[in-house]
């Protein structure tokens, strides 16, 4: 194994009271030191590497410096943050309208944040956070540290590997042939990528710019904000299937069983998830990432990462003048990504070697467990902007470019959502 030099970001950036310079180059780091694990597993050369904290930061941060036609992406929508209760503080996630239209018809008020900050002003924020998950809606009561570890919720998640990996007991696969180029060492390989904001997407971006052929499936039925996708969609295809129309369904099935890798962010029973189950790709490696794991009380809810900030302590430990706050990007869902893309590569190394395939699964909770673990940060001091050195600009659309230093760009940029036909992707078909 090569010795991987980690230069951290400048003073001040991703500066707060808890490490995330060191989660963010070290998630990266991981996910390097996979990539030479599995290039002495398929017979190639080593790679040197390096860690720019600054360029870790920008990629991280890359929602932030997206620039549209010189505009910055829109934030949170007016329904999504923090409001006090009648005996705390909640967090909510609205971004999307299905989401919004929940917490509303959850509240009994219209679509106005002061109509949703005067209802939730009267209720218990553990009791709005059981209701929230029951109907679907995004509610989670702010916590401290030491009463979320308190929570059998909370214990569960702490504890295990950041990431697990276990055999799939379904055959073995033949493989594709032996990569020969060190850079795109995935070359050959085709990912089936059935996720949404933002880690799942995070992760197979990373498999796309190491070379394979990435296939992201969305549903028509679920409304994708366009920013977000700009983001995390570069190196990939993009391409919509209706799973409810029987025909589609097929075509997705067909798209699992010839995957080499799926990485799945539906939950548990989802009809996404009925699909991929019911084909079980022989020899595949099937990873999936979540927001609370597979375990415990919160396991199945719907999550993003704001949330588990605020139900890990970290929104508590971010905050001033008694008002929670946040990370300054959001950490979880990057290092999450990294993590994952890490466990997928060492799992395609033992592949490699037997053509059987594993099972890997990440959530942004253990995540949030493993941050709140590392030695605090020296850097608690006034935060900076991250800096805007690291990024490329192609036609009207700015983004930044990899956190790996040794790549300049991704593959192409991303591809207008859903508008490619429903196949792995080569160079010469986007």
């Amino acid at each position: 194994m090569q010795d991987i030099a980690v230069v951290p970001p400048s003073p001040g950036v991703l500066a707060g009271p808890l490490p995330v310079p060191a989660l963010a180059t070290g998630s990266v780091a991981a996910l390097c030191s996979a990539v030479d694990r599995y290039r002495r597993a398929v017979e190639l050369d080593p790679q040197p590497w390096s860690i720019d904290g600054d360029r870790v930061a920008s990629s991280f941060g890359g929602g932030d410096l997206l620039r549209v036609n010189g505009s910055a992406a829109p934030g949170f929508a007016p329904l999504s943050g923090f409001w006090p209760t009648a005996d705390g503080w909640v967090r909510t996630h609205a971004n999307y309208p299905h989401h919004r239209d929940r917490l509303c018809a959850l509240l009994g008020v219209p679509d106005d944040p002061a109509a949703v900050a005067a209802a939730l002003a009267t209720v218990s924020a553990r009791e709005i956070e059981t209701a929230a998950a029951a109907a679907g809606a995004l509610v989670v009561a702010v916590r401290t540290p030491s009463a979320w570890d308190d929570e059998p919720a909370g214990r569960f998640a702490a504890t295990g590997p950041l990431v697990t990996t276990s055999v799939r007991p379904d055959g073995t696969s033949s493989l594709p042939e032996a990569p020969t180029d060190a850079r795109r060492p995935l070359a050959g390989m085709r990912v089936l990528d059935l996720t949404r904001v933002l880690a799942g997407p995070v992760a197979t971006r990373a498999l796309a710019l190491l070379g394979a052929a990435v296939l992201r499936v969305d549903s028509p039925r679920l409304p994708e904000i366009e920013t977000q996708h700009l983001d995390t969609g570069a190196g990939k295809a993009s391409t919509l299937l209706d799973v409810e129309d029987p025909d589609q369904r097929d075509r997705l099935a067909a798209l699992a069983t010839t995957a080499d890798v799926v990485v799945c962010g539906y939950r548990p029973g989802s009809t996404v998830m009925s699909v991929v189950e019911s084909v079980r790709p022989g020899g595949a490696v099937v990873a999936s990432v979540s927001a609370w794991g597979t375990r415990g009380p919160f396991a199945g809810r719907r999550g993003f990462d704001s949330l588990v900030q605020a139900a890990y302590g970290i929104a508590v430990l971010c905050g001033r003048d008694d008002r929670p706050g946040a990370l300054p990007v959001q950490a979880l869902d990057h290092a999450t990504g990294s993590l994952l893309a890490a466990g997928i590569v060492d799992a395609l190394a033992l592949r490699a070697q037997s053509g059987i395939g594993r099972t890997v699964t990440a959530s942004l909770a253990r995540t949030a467990a493993h941050l709140l673990a590392l030695p605090r940060s020296a850097d608690g001091g006034e935060r900076t902007p991250i800096p805007e050195t690291h990024t490329v600009t192609h036609g009207s659309v700015r983004t930044a470019r990899p956190a790996l230093a040794e790549y300049d760009d991704y593959p192409w940029p991303a591809r207008p959502w859903g508008s490619d036909e429903p196949r792995y992707p080569t160079p010469e078909t986007v």
